[in-house]
């Protein structure tokens, strides 16, 4: 039998890694009590505490085998040839040498610059590159960044020893040369180097920085990353096409036009297009608002809008039963776009995912602004909430709790997109009832996924339509109303709004480069108490509208930092619809498409496909410099951090 001395490459490689997320650690422990003052007590959020750190350990091993593996795999073909080279020993350990060296710089220079910045080492540190001799001054003038150099010291001198004791391991040559275990054994040591660079188990998503927010604590969100990972996504992030910059026209000149599009008179120095709204009655009982997020919900699937299949009888009811917008347009096609837009009422640029940067910015979105009138808020989803780094983001917005597959039975997962929608909706009833019972009131999210493939139809639902994709819209309305059914027996029932918008549609008819059918969605404000007066609403509005339209209904004062518009009370002349490489315009008669340098306007409300880009010159010239002056502030304000502020 083999002794353990033989598989000198597991021994190298697991010391290395013990090494690493060792000394990792104690660079976290200093950013930890570098910043302690900003937690209320040690022994209030301990549990926490714990997680955050538990948390940096897989952060520490998906740089430490990005680091090891290639050492491993050489390492490992020279165990199994059973061979030693001093060249290549020495190459290996200057190699790691260098490598952990400059992780561990970048895990000093972390700690200054998260207590300056408040978040983790990225490419942002690098913006002042041209100006580096006079950052490089204020950095050498400042005596406590003197500090921060003892613990590197400190690292790379005990990084010295280790390596030299590591390389320096006897090796046991034996004369079998145990060819086939030493490869069996190698190989599922790289694949479990693989599983740690990943991240995550989960098939849908590795590990991303949202993993790493797991509470509502900011601090202790942040704490558990490794500077050099947010480093290296911010930099991927960077050289991804789908994250530059746009520039659609210049930054003062967008700003006047939607200031003039909003009607903004009072301005705010901490936002171009901030304003307060206040109201001359206000609503002294606070209503639960539950919004739910329809995936793929077309308005064209609606029998209201002339679909005859009979698919969504229950939507269609209940359209009749509150306020109804007819004309309303998604930002974009996806459903991180849908939930983003939704909830924050901003638009999403090309093909930029606004809640995967690297650095999470905060938002004035629904969820903040009614926790500051007392609210608990949670968003529910029936799959992996790393997806798209939901959690991580609403998390950082103000989400109290995010409730994702993980919370729901290992049984009543079906397929990777989780449970199907009515075992979201059963089993959300009692979070629904904890929150209820603190005495405030709530807001909940529920981003729906059964109509969406991989299809899945529970054998307790029988269908009327004989193609899967028709049986889960049937499905879907079917867990709309048994959603409704079981809240109506609650006693927080009567004193809920609801709130019912599609992520995005489906391209059931595509008459032009963008399929309206894609952003057509049904907009429904549902109460049956309150909202006695039924009515619908044909005018034009947007998915960026329905927290402004949600906030007046509530009659609650706000700042509205965002695009959108109580369309109750104010008109919208266009629509902007985000196509990933084209931006669609829309008014009540027309379609413009932006693609590139190319752009076709058509008469959709009469399906005219000619192009009226000449004779309605004046028209096409108003629409594209809406949608520039719209896309180009909301990229001013990413760059200049003004998305948030406290009122």
């Amino acid at each position: 039998m083999m002794k353990v001395r033989n598989f000198r490459n597991l021994i190298i490689i697991s010391k290395l890694y013990f090494t690493f997320i060792l000394i990792c650690g104690a660079f976290r422990m200093l950013l930890f009590i570098s910043e302690i003052d900003r937690l209320p007590s040690i022994s209030e959020c301990f549990s926490n505490i714990l997680i955050a750190f538990l948390q940096g350990i897989r952060y520490d091993v998906v740089i430490a085998g990005y680091i090891l593996l290639l050492p491993f795999i050489i390492l490992t073909y020279m165990s199994v040839i059973n061979r030693r080279s001093v060249i290549v020993d020495f190459t290996l350990r200057s190699f790691i040498f260098l490598a952990f060296g400059l992780v561990f710089l970048i895990c000093a220079a972390d700690i200054p610059y998260f207590g300056q910045f408040f978040q983790r080492f990225s490419i942002g540190a690098f913006q002042w590159a041209e100006n580096l001799g006079f950052v490089s001054s204020m950095i050498l003038q400042e005596p406590k960044y003197y500090l921060y150099s003892i613990p590197l010291i400190a690292s790379i001198i005990i990084l010295h020893f280790v390596l030299k004791k590591i390389f320096d391991f006897k090796y046991e040559f034996k004369s079998e040369k145990g060819y086939f275990l030493k490869s069996i054994i190698g190989i599922l040591a790289i694949l479990l180097i693989f599983v740690g660079i990943r991240g995550r188990i989960h098939h849908k998503s590795p590990i991303t920085v949202g993993t790493a927010y797991f509470c509502d604590d900011a601090l202790l969100n942040q704490l558990g990353l490794n500077p050099t990972f947010t480093l290296m996504r911010s930099y991927l992030d960077q050289l991804d096409e789908r994250n530059t910059t746009i520039k659609l026209m210049d930054d003062e000149l967008a700003i006047d036009k939607v200031r003039s599009a909003l009607k903004i008179q009072i301005l705010l120095k901490n936002s171009p297009i901030a304003r307060f709204v206040n109201y001359d009655i206000a609503d002294t009982e606070k209503k639960n608002v539950i919004l739910v997020i329809m995936e793929s919900m077309s308005a064209a699937k609606m029998g209201r809008h002339g679909n005859m299949n009979g698919l969504t009888p229950f939507l269609d009811s209940i359209s009749q039963q509150g306020y109804y917008f007819e004309n309303i347009y998604t930002s974009g096609i996806h459903t991180f776009s849908g939930i983003f837009s939704t909830l924050f009422s901003m638009p999403t640029i090309y093909r930029k995912h606004p809640m995967k940067e690297t650095v999470i910015k905060k938002y004035n979105g629904i969820a903040t602004s009614l926790k500051e009138h007392g609210y608990t808020t949670a968003y529910f989803t029936t799959h992996d909430g790393q997806f798209d780094n939901v959690e991580g983001f609403l998390r950082h917005n103000d989400f109290d709790y995010v409730i994702t597959e993980k919370d729901f039975p290992g049984h009543e997962v079906k397929t990777n997109l989780g449970v199907p929608d009515d075992v979201m909706f059963r089993y959300s009833i009692a979070n629904l009832d904890l929150m209820f019972n603190k005495g405030k009131p709530f807001f909940a999210t529920f981003m729906t996924s059964s109509d969406h493939g991989p299809y899945f139809i529970p054998d307790y639902f029988q269908p009327k339509s004989k193609e899967i994709k028709l049986q889960s819209v049937e499905y879907a309305d079917w867990s709309l109303r048994q959603f409704i059914k079981l809240a109506s027996e609650k006693e927080w029932f009567d004193n809920t709004l609801f709130v019912f918008i599609a992520d995005h549609g489906a391209p059931l008819r595509a008459d032009y480069d963008i399929s309206l059918d894609y952003h057509h969605t049904p907009l429904l404000f549902y109460s049956p108490k309150h909202i006695t007066n039924h009515s619908s609403y044909t005018q034009l509005g947007s998915q960026i509208d329905v927290f402004p339209t949600l906030m007046g209904l509530l009659k609650l004062p706000y700042l509205n930092n965002s695009l959108g518009i109580d369309l109750l009370s104010e008109e919208r002349p266009f629509a902007i619809l985000n196509n990933d490489d084209k931006i669609g315009v829309i008014n009540e008669e027309y379609l413009l498409i932006l693609k590139k340098d190319i752009r076709t306007l058509f008469r959709y409300s009469k399906n005219d496909k000619r192009n009226y880009c000449e004779e309605e010159s004046q028209l096409a010239d108003e629409m594209e410099q809406y949608a520039r002056s719209q896309l180009q502030t909301y990229q001013y304000m990413l760059n200049m951090n003004k998305l948030h502020f406290k009122p």
